[in-house]
């Protein structure tokens, strides 16, 4: 039987646009109160407003940067102080620098593994009490570049085979909780990412609703069962 997610409880950070806003589209169609998270409050409140007309559950926004730790329990204590509890967390924020290794800076390197993958720790850090009060869900978004290395990757790469090993490590920490976690590897997504602006010639590329739909899965999923690594492709790449 696929549980109910009427009035279940998520945060999901970088939610204001991209994979993170699909993922909030389709939870609050399915009734469920989400939190999202963007260093921009005017653009996660922009979101949100877009995401309160769907008409079922709640959308708010919540200005928080994941390299900061305090700022990710501010965001955590913020869901808590409005609907009582945490379901679900996606730990999605992400960014990408890619350069040959003699030409990537310490800045671009740092701002990768510090939001890409420290971001990440934070972020369950922070939410790990609330979730097991819910025997929640954890979903980090690593990407088939967790897996897969490339030439002038070096900082993408570390970032999301990082976060990878990081989610299946913590998964065996938590599971005792009844904490589930997931990381979702998807490859090329319609998405704002690298500068990019979606266009129709994106057709081909996992859509953002897609990725939405699997969270939607997981969290509808009975809980003795746990798909801990995901990777995703498009059916016909270009």
């Amino acid at each position: 039987m696929r549980q109910n997610l009427e009035n279940k409880t998520a945060l999901i950070t970088g939610g204001s646009k991209g994979i993170g806003y699909g993922i909030a589209a389709a939870l609050v169609a399915e009734g469920m109160h989400v939190a999202i998270t963007s260093r921009s409050l005017a653009a996660a409140q922009e979101a949100a407003n877009e995401l309160n007309k769907i008409g079922k559950g709640k959308a708010i926004a919540i200005e928080a940067d994941v390299r900061d730790y305090t700022s990710q329990e501010d965001a955590v204590n913020q869901v808590l102080d409005e609907w009582g509890s945490l379901d679900l967390l996606v730990a999605n924020a992400g960014i990408g620098h890619f350069a040959p290794i003699e030409d990537l800076t310490l800045a671009q390197w740092h701002e990768t593994i510090d939001t890409n993958l420290t971001g990440v720790f934070y972020s369950i850090k922070a939410s790990i009490e609330a979730l097991k009060a819910s025997q929640g869900l954890f979903v980090s978004i690593s990407s088939l570049a967790g897996t897969n290395f490339f030439a002038q990757g070096s900082a993408y790469n570390a970032s999301k085979f990082g976060v990878t090993g990081f989610t299946q490590a913590a998964m065996l920490d938590l599971r005792k909780y009844g904490i589930r976690c997931t990381t979702i590897m998807p490859g090329s997504v319609a998405t704002y990412f690298n500068n990019h602006t979606p266009n129709e010639k994106d057709a081909w590329k996992i859509q953002i609703e897609d990725l939405g739909q699997m969270v939607v899965d997981l969290m509808q999923m009975h809980p003795r069962t746990l798909p801990s690594k995901i990777e995703v492709r498009p059916s016909m790449p270009a």
